[in-house]
C-alpha cells in the first residue's frame, strides 16, 4: 500500500506541473518576463520620428487648404445672402468691397466703409447693416486685389456699383501663402447671379 501511495503522489505532482505549463504560467527566467531592449526602443522611436516628419507637412497643407475653402465659401454665402435679402425686402442690397472707393460715397457705400463682405440694405431712405463682414479673411488668408462691390436689385440681379447691367466678371480672388499649389481661388459671376469658383496656383501678396 505504501508503494502505491508514493506512485500516486508522484503522478499528482507531474499532472500539476504539466497543467501549469499548458495554462501558460510564466516560468522564472523565461522569455515571457523580458521587456523591450534599448535597441528596440531606439528603432521604434526612429520609425515614429520618420512618420511624423512625413505626415506633418501633409497635415499643414490640408489645414491651409481647408481654411482657404472656408473663406471662399463664406464669401459665396455672403453674396447669396445679399441676393436673397434684396428679394425678400423688395429693395436694393450691397455686398461691400474692402475698398471705400469701390463702395462709393452714397448711402450704401458710406455704411459699407471697408467692411469686406458685409451686407447693407436700404430701409426706406436709410441704409442698414444686414450682415457683418465674414471672419474668414484673416492672415494668411487674404484678398489678391479688391473685392468687387455688388449691388442687388429687388429681382436678385447683381450689378457693379454705378452700373445697371447684370454683372459679369471677377468678384474676388482669395489666396493663401501657406501653400504653393492651388493656393488661389477665383470667384466669378455671370448674368448677375451665377457664381463659379476656380482654383489656380500663383503668387499671393
Amino acid at each position: 500500500m505504501s508503494v502505491l501511495l508514493r506512485q500516486r503522489t508522484s503522478s499528482t505532482v507531474d499532472l500539476r506541473n504539466e497543467s501549469a505549463s499548458h495554462v501558460g504560467w510564466p516560468v522564472r527566467g523565461s522569455a515571457l518576463n523580458r521587456g523591450f531592449t534599448l535597441i528596440e526602443m531606439v528603432i521604434t522611436l526612429a520609425v515614429a520620428m520618420i512618420l511624423i516628419a512625413i505626415a506633418v507637412p501633409s497635415f499643414t497643407s490640408l489645414i491651409a487648404s481647408n481654411r482657404l475653402t472656408t473663406a471662399v465659401n463664406e464669401m459665396v454665402d455672403a453674396s447669396n445672402v445679399a441676393r436673397m435679402e434684396a428679394i425678400k425686402r423688395n429693395t436694393s442690397t450691397q455686398l461691400c468691397s474692402d475698398s471705400a472707393t469701390i463702395n462709393t460715397t452714397d448711402a450704401w457705400g458710406t455704411l459699407c466703409g471697408t467692411s469686406t463682405g458685409a451686407i447693407v440694405a436700404m430701409n426706406g431712405t436709410t441704409a442698414i447693416l444686414v450682415r457683418a463682414a465674414p471672419a474668414g479673411l484673416t492672415m494668411p488668408i487674404q484678398l489678391s486685389g479688391d473685392l468687387q462691390a455688388l449691388r442687388y436689385n429687388a429681382q436678385g440681379i447683381a450689378s457693379a456699383v454705378g452700373s445697371s447691367a447684370p454683372y459679369g466678371g471677377k468678384v474676388a480672388v482669395i489666396c493663401t501663402t501657406s501653400i504653393s499649389k492651388n493656393n488661389q481661388a477665383t470667384i466669378t459671376m455671370t448674368a448677375g447671379s451665377v457664381l463659379v469658383v476656380s482654383l489656380s496656383s500663383g503668387a499671393c501678396p
